[in-house]
């Protein structure tokens, strides 16, 4: 796993956000089995205890299921590995959207420079 870690963000949200990258890009699969949270702690050196919160917060995001004694595995509910990757898309599009309202670039422009760069990164 290539995980870089910045310093802005809690690590615990940052591991999640990675996991649904991964989910979004088909590196992760549903019913794809996870490191378990040590593994995890190991291979990003990161405490154990933040991969356990990270875990949790997969969980209630239902994006990983675990069951006792069994390692954790991600979701196979279609809906919502489908809705991960929707998630990303308008986060990053708002994030965008919101650095180019603060320096007053107008739609047509903003269209233009994205079809324009999107040609360019391939």
């Amino acid at each position: 796993m290539k995980l870089v870690l910045n310093n802005r963000d809690p690590v615990y949200l940052q591991v999640v956000n990675y996991f649904k990258q991964q989910l979004a890009t088909g590196q992760l699969t549903g019913g794809q089995e996870v490191p378990s949270r040590r593994e995890l702690a190991m291979m990003l050196n990161i405490n154990p205890n933040t991969v356990q919160k990270a875990y949790k917060e997969m969980e209630d995001q239902k994006l990983i299921m675990t069951e006792r004694n069994f390692p954790s595995k991600v979701t196979t509910d279609e809906a919502i590995l489908q809705n991960v990757r929707k998630e990303l898309i308008y986060e990053a599009t708002a994030q965008y959207i919101r650095a180019m309202k603060q320096i007053a670039v107008p739609v047509e422009e903003v269209l233009d420079v994205v079809k324009e760069e999107f040609k360019k990164v391939q």
